[in-house]
């Protein structure tokens, strides 16, 4: 939450705030054993407190160094290991086996790749984007689909000026 994304500057922070007496910081150099934190309690009376009761032996771990670009995704789904999956998948979608097999037919005849050549991580988002295309071309009229957009009529009359 610090933006603290090293351990010279975790280190060096922790530092400072020992140098200015806002926590007694013993470091420990030692990767198995954790740094020694003690932090004052802030109050109004004039005593200072410390609060000695609250000391764990549990190992004290830093965080990872950009935590957000060395996410894994522990939930990885793997690609279908046959038709049926998909199928399945469909079926509780609520759509047909036949809209199933063309996905199913589709992604395995390339090689389970999009458009740009990056292979699908997750197959059921692909699935659900097969679908949200589906239901577009569903909305669209029938004649629309089939019009030939480069013929404008069969009868023309080469002497009518454009």
């Amino acid at each position: 939450m610090g933006k603290i994304g090293s351990n010279p500057t975790y280190h060096r922070c922790m530092k400072k705030l020992h140098e200015q007496k806002y926590i007694q910081y013993l470091p420990s150099y030692n990767p198995y054993k954790g740094s020694r934190v003690n932090m004052l309690i802030f109050d109004t009376s004039i005593k200072q407190a410390m609060n000695t009761y609250e000391t764990s032996s549990k190992q004290a771990l830093t965080p990872l160094i950009n935590y957000n670009k060395q996410k894994i995704n522990i939930n990885k789904l793997e690609l279908p290991q046959n038709e049926n999956d998909v199928l399945i998948y469909f079926k509780n979608k609520n759509w047909s086996a036949i809209e199933g097999k063309k996905f199913y037919n589709h992604y395995r005849s390339i090689g389970w790749k999009l458009r740009n050549e990056i292979k699908i991580i997750d197959w059921h988002a692909t699935a659900e984007n097969w679908m949200l295309k589906a239901n577009e071309f569903e909305r669209t009229p029938a004649a629309f689909q089939k019009r030939d957009n480069l013929k404008t009529s069969k009868y023309k009359n080469y002497d009518e000026p454009l």
